[in-house]
């Protein structure tokens, strides 16, 4: 198997550029770095391009691995031949592979492997070269009688032949393929409630007594019935047509076959699928459903955190953050603009202790003090209260520019403030002064922030404890990595954590970089990077271009133009006679430069033309200007909502039946797809993403369940 060409024909790519993409892999090229960077040598194709390829890459290396795995074992049993030897080479996927190598795998004792150590498998050839009418069987089956071998009788040693010829039917893979391809394309998976939840209200209603089409079964539905069916709720169970299976599966096996012959092979058929195919196949099947319900999850989740992450940041402002409570109080904390702690303070605004007053001087003195631009409160308990609270202080407090606050979510920031990263940065602090810190910062820099969180913690996912956690994690850490990437990183200010995520730098090259810092100050230019230790010429190449020097010595460090690039800046800036510092912005002058000018040998036109974009707005931040939501302060609750109560409200989590929308009541309502256009939705994706503002209308409360119904029509 060429695997090169492989690639080329499944995603219609030209064979040179899948082979230098191929190269680029082997030589542990980092994907942002060779989208953004190596465009010629791929002919300019784009991240999700090259994870894709990469992932089948991956996947047909393990297969051609398995297949010469099976190949040496088939071959040592003496039972290798060229058309199998062929039919294994072709194959282009590990279930058809795994098929053909079924017949030939050790197997654990069976009904089948007994019967033959019983010396019954020559009953079976004798019962097979029997065609046209078919003899009396007992007959021949008398000569098998051996009670030294626990055969007593001609019935004994017929069933143990028929034992045998299941099995071997049961394994032959293209009647395998078939029986696969009916389950899938004509099952119907079919779901009962089990007798102790039967009176019960669950959120599985829908699944107490639920049908649908094997082929059809979307990823949320297929994922529900698996947990519900775990938490011991349902039964659910594949339903087919077995007599129409059966039927071809005698018609291609038996056919020639007559008489007393016919009705033995065609129950040991029956006995076959019934206890062999038929259970396989439908974990296999259901496995199979549950990798693709996987996959569109984990698909949904990556989305929903790429959006999550790039939400727009507040910016380099002052910030005072609180993490709101009850009975332990609020946690006030003060951030410069650089996210730096100042101080914290608690107050006790709620009951029980209800320090009011004692809490609005001490607000009132930390907003004369560091005259913040934005109060972000964490949107987990008393929350709103907290809100209220705050409001009112600020209509009190006579400021020339009064701070806005703002509802922001602390998802996963408990996490974060109990993790070793946290505890290290802040170790004098409590865990919930660390949580408000995480706040503010994720209102100025959610990216920045957020990196420091498991992304499975940060809850913009679909089921995602019940998917395949190793995958979860790779696709996560692809679009963190993604993400840290498309926007770059500020080198002198960054986390370690933030550092690891950029392409070539690993989590002790990040240390080693924050160590440097310390030691010998901020960096001034690129070239110093080659100083860290563990940080050689290969990461250097890989990571540069993502990194930028804010007040460095060289203007080009804080762009994403890459230092084995900068010579074409230099030609660009002598063929026009003017200094690269007023190159760079200059519209005018960059809008009417033909890049065929400056292409080399190892620089193209799609280098020079990224070139040119960005020497137009150099270090631009490419997310989107910073936006917030209003919500309604007179409601507070689930309680306080109304049918067709209008409301603003922040998308927290899109999933492929809809949104859930943060509407300021402790509890996220849905938008189902139905509802979020008078025209067709396709994908809810394709209407709303993470961290959107958007307006809705309640349809419905279900106070008991605690579900919110809204529409966006």
């Amino acid at each position: 198997m060429n695997i090169s060409n492989c690639l080329s024909k499944e995603f219609d790519v030209g064979i040179n550029s899948v082979k230098n993409v191929i190269t680029l892999f082997e030589n542990s090229g980092a994907i942002p770095f060779i989208a953004r960077y190596r465009k010629e040598a791929t002919g300019g194709l784009d991240e999700v391009v090259l994870r894709n390829i990469n992932d089948r890459y991956v996947y047909l290396m393990e297969l051609t691995d398995r297949k010469a795995t099976i190949i040496k074992t088939i071959d040592q049993q003496g039972k290798l031949t060229e058309n199998l030897k062929e039919k294994i080479e072709k194959c282009m996927e590990k279930t058809s592979l795994e098929d053909l190598y079924l017949p030939y795998k050790p197997k654990r004792k069976t009904k089948a492997t007994q019967a033959k150590e019983r010396g019954l498998e020559p009953l079976l050839i004798w019962v097979l070269q029997q065609k046209g009418i078919g003899g009396p069987l007992s007959k021949e089956a008398e000569k098998y009688v051996d009670p030294e071998k626990e055969v007593h009788n001609a019935e004994d040693a017929l069933k143990g032949a028929a034992d045998i010829y299941a099995e071997m039917i049961a394994e032959r893979a293209e009647n395998r393929d078939y029986v696969r391809k009916v389950l899938f394309e004509k099952g119907v998976f079919v779901s009962k409630v089990r007798k102790d939840f039967q009176d019960k209200k669950t959120k599985y209603c829908m699944y107490y007594d639920y049908r649908v089409p094997v082929k059809t079964v979307s990823s949320h539905n297929m994922l529900a019935l698996r947990r519900s069916e775990k938490e011991g709720v349902i039964l659910f169970d594949i339903e087919v047509d077995n007599e129409e299976i059966l039927h071809e599966l005698c018609k291609r096996e038996i056919s020639i076959y007559q008489g007393e012959t016919a009705k033995f092979l065609t129950e040991a058929i029956h006995d076959g699928y019934a206890r062999l195919i038929k259970p396989t196949l439908t974990a296999e099947v259901r496995l199979e459903k549950k990798k693709e319900a996987d996959i569109e999850a984990i698909q949904n989740f990556e989305e929903n955190l790429r959006n999550l992450l790039l939400a727009s940041p507040a910016g380099q402002v002052s910030v005072l953050a609180i993490d709101p409570g009850f009975k332990s109080g609020c946690k006030v904390t003060a951030l410069n603009d650089r996210g730096d702690f100042i101080e914290f303070h608690a107050i006790y605004p709620h009951p029980p202790q209800k320090k009011e007053e004692e809490a609005k001087e001490i607000l009132f003195r930390l907003l004369e003090k560091h005259s913040p631009t934005f109060i972000a409160i964490g949107n987990g308990t008393a929350s709103r209260e907290t809100e209220r609270f705050v409001r009112k202080i600020l209509k009190e407090f006579s400021a020339e520019h009064n701070p806005k606050a703002l509802l922001v979510s602390e998802s996963g920031a408990s996490v974060y403030s109990a993790s070793a990263s946290a505890i290290k940065e802040f170790p004098d602090l409590d865990i919930t002064v660390r949580g408000a810190i995480s706040i503010g910062r994720r209102l100025m820099d959610p990216l920045a922030e957020l990196v420091k969180i498991d992304p499975k913690s940060i809850g913009v996912g679909q089921y995602q404890h019940d998917v395949d956690q190793k995958l979860l994690k790779k696709k996560l850490s692809d679009a963190v990595e993604s993400c840290v990437n498309f926007v770059g990183v500020d080198l002198n200010s960054a986390s370690i954590e933030l550092l690891a995520y950029v392409s070539g730098i690993n989590s002790q090259i990040a240390l080693n970089i924050r160590k440097r810092i310390m030691e010998t100050g901020f960096f001034t230019n690129r070239i110093e990077l080659l100083d860290v230790p563990r940080l050689g010429k290969k990461a250097f190449e890989q990571a540069a271009g993502f990194l930028r020097i804010k007040g460095g010595n060289n203007a080009l460090d804080d762009s994403s133009v890459h230092p084995e690039s900068y010579h074409i800046v230099q030609n660009i800036s002598q063929h026009h006679n003017i200094p690269i510092s007023e190159l760079i912005g200059n519209s005018e002058i960059l809008n009417g430069i033909d890049p065929e000018l400056f292409v080399e040998e190892k620089t193209g036109t799609f280098t020079v033309k990224d070139i040119l974009e960005e020497l137009k707005k150099p270090g631009r931040d490419p997310r989107s200007s910073f936006t917030y939501a209003n919500f309604n302060e007179e409601i507070n609750s689930i309680n306080e909502l109304k049918k067709d109560m209008a409301l603003e409200g922040v998308v927290t989590n899109v999933t492929n039946f809809g949104a859930f929308v943060d509407i300021g009541v402790h509890q996220d309502g849905l938008v189902h797809i139905s509802q979020m256009s008078n025209k067709f939705v396709r994908a809810p994706m394709d209407i709303v993403k993470v961290g959107q503002n958007v307006k809705v209308k309640v349809l419905s409360v279900d106070l008991e369940l605690k579900r919110i119904s809204l529409t966006m029509k």
